[in-house]
Formats: C-alpha cells, sequence, structure tokens
C-alpha cells in the first residue's frame, strides 16, 4: 500500500464497533503525522459523514476542498486509532487550514 499521509481523505473499515461509535467502512480524514504513520502501522483519523450535522463546530466541520463526490462533514469527536489494515484507497486531501480547525475542535471538546 502507498504512504498515508496527513491530510488524507481515505476509505476505512470501522468494524467492529459499540455503542455511538462510527460503523461500516467510510471516509476517514487521516489527522497523524506521516512519520507516525509510516512507523508505526497505525494511523490517528476523524470519521467522515455525508449526512448534515445537528451540531456545529466544535463537533463537526465541513470539509470543501477535497473534491470528495459528496458534501462532506468530519465528526471530530469520532477520532480513532486504526490498524493501517483498516484503511483503503485515497478519496481526497484536506487543506492544511481544514486540519488546523479540526485540531482546534479537538482541543475545544478535549478542554485544552
Amino acid at each position: 500500500m502507498a504512504r498515508v499521509l496527513r491530510g488524507e481523505v481515505r476509505w476505512a473499515n470501522l468494524q467492529p464497533t459499540i455503542g455511538h461509535e462510527q460503523a461500516g467502512k467510510r471516509p476517514v480524514l487521516i489527522l497523524s503525522a506521516d512519520v507516525f504513520n509510516h512507523r508505526s502501522g497505525t494511523v490517528i483519523a476523524v470519521a467522515l459523514t455525508s449526512q448534515p450535522p445537528s451540531a456545529g463546530f466544535p463537533l463537526t466541520l465541513e470539509l470543501g476542498s477535497t473534491q470528495l463526490p459528496k458534501k462532506s462533514w468530519v465528526k471530530i469527536s469520532q477520532i480513532r486509532t486504526l490498524s493501517i489494515k483498516r484503511i483503503g484507497r485515497k478519496l481526497g486531501v484536506a487543506v492544511p487550514e481544514e486540519i488546523a480547525k479540526v485540531l482546534e475542535g479537538l482541543n475545544e471538546i478535549l478542554g485544552a
């Protein structure tokens, strides 16, 4: 598999899940640094949805730069560490400003 890079939107298999976790095969935004992805065999990612959100920032953020086929929102609270084996083909790339906004949302949720 090609290297997985920060900012990429890729398909991921999120099964198995429990409770309110995002399930199934869905796009994720890779947040972890390239060197971490390469050396650890895992990535840190957040799930995307095409369903219009009921909550706004910091829980969701619309992605506009990725050239995805559907309007998509990052579910910032749905952060996961995933094996590289769960990661599929690349769908697009988020711009650095969007990644920074997602990280800002995580900090707000975490109280950092």
